[in-house]
């Protein structure tokens, strides 16, 4: 029986170790790029590009979150990929599905984006921990 994948990082690496199997599989030489802040993907498989969205179960009827770049690059950049890797918290990569999103298709759903405004906002440890933990007492 194989463990389930938990956490967000768990779920992102599992997918991205996925997706550099199938790149080297296919030929390519992926190298992962995700701790770069300049380069628009997570995998840089030449001639390609790879943003690689991780999830649990399904995008099924959902949306895909990318940043600004990502959809820049994908309306210009023929080699700019999206790869959806789904079913990650079952565990077994052998049952992860795949979408490979590029090209006409990309740029299509891309055209039909929605930009949003959204905050980060810094939670220290420190005051993670200092947060109230119960309902009580925190008028």
């Amino acid at each position: 029986m194989v463990a389930g994948i938990t956490g967000n990082q768990a779920v992102e690496a599992a997918a991205v170790a996925w997706v550099m199997e199938l790149e080297q599989d296919a030929g390519r030489t992926p190298v992962d790029r995700r701790f770069e802040k300049l380069f628009p993907g997570d995998i840089e498989s030449p001639p390609r590009i790879i943003e690689v969205k991780a999830s649990y179960a399904s995008y099924r009827g959902w949306f895909l979150p990318l940043q600004p770049v990502q959809v820049e690059r994908g309306l210009e950049d023929l080699n700019f990929y999206i790869y959806v890797v789904e079913n990650i918290s079952q565990g077994d990569p052998s049952k992860f599905t795949l979408k490979v999103l590029h090209g006409d298709r990309l740029r299509l759903m891309l055209a039909r984006a929605v930009a949003r405004t959204s905050y980060e906002v810094p939670w220290p440890v420190a005051e993670y921990d200092a947060t109230p933990t119960s309902v009580a007492g925190t008028e």
